[in-house]
């Protein structure tokens, strides 16, 4: 689904509210999403999922054009863990 897609489903149930409110709403949530990941390392929506922040250490790779060996630098990822309601519901999708 694109955010072109989620903007017309909220707009399908929401006939009162603009398309262009609700890409600003959205842009906004996932603004704070971000901001709150970073800052607390972790996000929970009850009934949805969590994202947290892990850090990933340095560690040895090789460069698969040439086969050198070369250092990748430690960085950090955002990981996504479903609630059990969000799983129920995959399994009954469509």
């Amino acid at each position: 689904m694109t955010k072109a897609e989620l903007v017309n489903n909220i707009a399908k149930h929401n006939p009162e509210v603009s398309k262009r409110l609700i890409g600003e709403i959205l842009d906004d949530a996932f603004d704070n999403l971000a901001k709150g990941i970073k800052k607390d390392k972790r996000f929970t929506y009850p009934g949805f999922g969590t994202w947290t922040m892990k850090t990933r250490k340095a560690r040895k790779g090789v460069n698969p054009q040439t086969g050198q060996r070369i250092t990748i630098k430690a960085s950090k990822t955002c990981t996504f863990k479903p609630s059990i309601e969000f799983k129920k519901n995959l399994n009954r999708a469509k």
